[in-house]
């Protein structure tokens, strides 16, 4: 016979685990009998003449409800939920008499003279172990089914739903008392308390007249008290950002929504300088807005540090641009006395402008530089590189389909791939003709990205028969060697169809 080795059951810091059963409404949860029909079907799916949840205390286990028995409570080191609650899953026991963790066990020795044991543990939101949902036999048994285990599983998940919901009943219920505190507050200890902060802080009227600024205000701007109230705190803005600013503050007085600016505020000792202002509205239970708070805070190092860093990343960009057209002109210098090279140079510059403009489509910008479309699209970057083939009526090569993130690394191969692709139709295919055209078809799934390219409306297109050129070795080199996907082909009638597949994460990093 095989000896079983039992674990003695994890140990938790009690003080711990007392402060997350005080969270919960555990009197009202009972005294109102929420979980009583769960106790009742744990019984009968169970086939169980006893249920109980419980919850494990220091010293007792409490029964938040029960079937089948009277009892209320027990010491803890009577309880067998005591061991099951830090089990991931059920915890069997189908005879106790036979298991030395509760052979002398008194609920075992007398009554209600518990042989056969099954509990779920209750854990909280944090991890914690609160007690079970257990069902008691006075017959040994050989185990629950597994039908009977996961549905105990799911009614412990149950009852710990509903007492999370009193729980977060009743933080709500002390957060909105505890508010309301702070608002009766009185106008000393909020003064206080505002002038230890180390920001500028302020109050105003529903109607936006300024009745209260901290000492850190005072401080700042180094006007006397009272001298920036109602109106006068728009004197301190920059004479440039007054209008926006009071154009902001209105929106935000009309509307409600929160206000959130950057703008230039004039220093004690008469510079300017960048300021993040921001205020949300205090509201009563009717949803009208009481007195707006809002804080100033100088980020006048962050906003110079971020504009350095927007200079260089620009200029670096641009010199990258200028070495793309250097690149592009020593092509034509070198291509004017070879004649038979003129076709590949302009190919290889044409190559080379797509290069150039996906990168700068990803590049970092400032705000006035920034292309409309999200730098990281997919559909961005298409439209972007085939901006040059379209018609007046933008339907000359449409993009439809799943978006999908892209980064810099990606964009190279992607650019000199689709340009190929478009450089071909505009030479052989769909493009050649005037009513031609494109479809760019993106489905995207966990895995993979497929991309449709199918031409319609130009000439009759056959499989060619002779070897590979250059441009069909670069599509490949793009999407097979750098992307990591597969290319297809297929020469229809109405046009050259390609299938592109490639792993999603190629896109991004």
């Amino acid at each position: 016979m095989t000896t079983l080795q039992y674990a003695p059951p994890l140990s938790f810091d009690e003080a711990e685990r007392s402060r997350v059963i005080s969270a919960y409404d555990v009197a009202g949860a009972r005294a109102k009998g929420q979980l009583d029909d769960i106790v009742a079907f744990a019984a009968e799916l169970c086939d169980a003449p006893i249920a109980l949840l419980s919850l494990v205390e220091e010293e007792y286990q409490r029964f938040l409800s029960r079937t089948g028995t009277d009892l209320e409570q027990t010491p803890r080191s009577m309880s067998f939920c005591a061991h099951a609650m830090h089990h991931h899953d059920v915890m069997e026991v189908p005879d106790a008499r036979a298991d030395p963790r509760f052979t002398d066990n008194a609920l075992v020795t007398g009554a209600p003279f518990v042989r056969f044991y099954a509990g779920a543990p209750l854990v909280s939101s944090e991890g914690v172990p609160l007690g079970s949902l257990c069902v008691l036999a006075p017959d040994a048994r050989e185990g629950l089914t597994r039908f009977q285990r996961d549905g105990l599983t799911l009614l412990a998940k149950a009852a710990m739903g509903r007492l999370d919901d009193r729980r977060t009943a009743r933080e709500q219920a002390f957060a909105e008392t505890e508010a309301r505190r702070v608002l009766e507050a009185s106008d000393l200890k909020f003064r206080t308390l505002a002038d230890t902060m180390p920001q500028m802080v302020w109050s105003t009227l529903p109607d936006g007249f300024h009745d209260y600024f901290n000492a850190r205000w005072y401080e700042f701007t180094g006007t006397p008290a009272g001298t920036t109230d109602g109106e006068g705190w728009n004197d301190m803005f920059h004479p440039e950002d007054q209008d926006r600013a009071w154009s902001v503050w209105r929106h935000s007085l009309e509307t409600g929504e929160p206000y959130n600016i950057e703008y230039r505020l004039r220093h004690c000792d008469g510079t300017y300088r960048w300021v993040l202002g921001r205020a949300l509205p205090v509201r009563d239970e009717g949803g009208a807005i009481q007195r707006w708070f809002g804080t100033c805070t100088d980020i006048h190092e962050q906003k110079l540090a971020y504009e350095e860093r927007e200079i260089i990343s620009q200029e670096l960009s641009h010199r990258i641009k200028n070495i793309f057209a250097v690149i592009a002109g020593l092509i034509a210098f070198s291509a004017r006395g070879k004649p038979e090279f003129a076709g590949i140079a302009t190919d290889l510059r044409h190559r080379i402008t797509a290069l150039g403009r996906a990168h700068d489509f990803v590049r970092p910008h400032s705000a006035n530089s920034r292309p409309s479309a999200a730098q990281n699209s997919l559909h961005g970057l298409l439209q972007e590189l085939f901006e040059p083939y379209q018609r007046a009526d933008g339907v000359r090569l449409s993009v439809t389909g799943d978006d999908v993130a892209i980064d810099d690394r990606s964009a190279t191969p992607l650019a000199l791939l689709f340009h190929e692709l478009a450089t071909n139709a505009t030479k052989y295919g769909a493009l050649a003709a005037e009513l031609g055209t494109v479809r760019i078809t993106v489905t995207a799934n966990d895995e993979t990205v497929a991309l449709n390219w199918c031409e319609d409306g130009g000439p009759t297109v056959t499989k060619p028969t002779t070897p590979a050129g250059f441009g069909t070795q670069l599509i490949e080199m793009s999407a097979v060697r750098q992307l990591g996907g597969s290319v297809t082909r297929t020469w229809n009638d109405d046009g050259l169809i390609v299938d592109l597949t490639i792993p999603k994460a190629a896109f991004s990093r």
